[in-house]
Formats: structure tokens, sequence, C-alpha cells
């Protein structure tokens, strides 16, 4: 079970993560064919999808902790093995060297969530909610800063092995 102490906390992550995967909505189609377009590049798409799962997973973690009487362990670890599977298959698909710094920290603050979400499981009277709390706003923060890169269009440049098309005269 979840304190009542961690209702505020948890209403705020899921209220951010809401509003932030709105945001990263907006990112990608401003930059829609840079991220999942012809023109996608690998950064780009690793980072919207890391993105992307990072606030869903937190949100969905949050919103079932504010279930009263959930075990926020099932919700964690299901979330957690969710994500992972997601980043790993990224990963394979990718191939790409760039990307792997990004799925990697991805993949480690996954197994992290998933260690105290099995810590939670076995023993629930044990309150792995702290630890899970700082999990969920550090994948907030991260996700928010790729949404804030994507929509910048830094990463989505294409590698220096790559060509890549002239730049269009714009007008004067």
């Amino acid at each position: 079970m979840v304190p009542s102490s961690y209702d505020a906390f948890l209403t705020a992550t899921a209220t951010a993560a809401a509003a932030l995967i709105g945001l990263l909505f907006v990112a990608v189609s401003v930059r829609d064919e840079t991220i999942f377009g012809a023109k996608a590049t690998a950064g780009g798409e690793a980072l919207a999808i890391t993105a992307f799962s990072g606030l869903v997973n937190s949100f969905v973690v949050s919103l079932l902790g504010l279930i009263p009487g959930t075990n926020l362990g099932v919700a964690a670890t299901v979330m957690a093995v969710v994500s992972i599977v997601t980043i790993v298959r990224l990963h394979s698909r990718l191939h790409w060297a760039r990307s792997s710094l990004v799925l990697l920290i991805a993949v480690v603050a996954y197994l992290v969530q998933l260690g105290y979400g099995i810590a939670q499981l076995v023993n629930p009277h044990r309150q792995e909610v702290e630890s899970l709390a700082y999990v969920l706003f550090g994948t907030l923060i991260v996700s928010l800063q790729r949404a804030w890169t994507l929509l910048k269009g830094r990463q989505v440049a294409p590698p220096a092995d790559e060509p890549s098309a002239a730049p269009e005269a714009g007008p004067a």
C-alpha cells in the first residue's frame, strides 16, 4: 500500500507526465519528417521513443499508485518490464552507436525501478515508495530533456558518416 502522504506527489507526477506527453506529441509533430518520416534518423526516433516510454511509465505507475490499497510494486514491476522490452527492441532495431548511451541510461533506470518494484511485491509492508518516487522523478526529468531536445532538433541530425542534403536556399 502507498501511504497517503504520497498522494500529492503521485498526483503531481501523473499530471506532469500527462502534460509532458502532450509536449512530446507537439515536438514530434513539429519535427515529424526527421523523427519518423522519410528523412528520419535513428537518434531522433530513439529520443522520441525513450521519452514516450519514460513518460508513460511515470504516468501509469503514478496513476495506479493513487488507487487505494494498491501495491505499487505491481505497477512498478510491470511497467519496468514493458519499458525494458521496448528499449531493448528499439536498440536492436536501430543498430546505431550514438543512441547506445541514451538507451543504456533508460535500461538502467528501469532496472532500478524493477528492483524496487520486486522488493515491494515480495514484502508489501516494506515501503519502497520513496525510492520509486525518485525513479519516477528522474524519468520525468530525463523525458522532459529528451522532448526538449527533439523540439530543438539538435539530436536528429544525420550521423557524420551519412551524407546530408545541401541546405536549401531560403528567402533573402
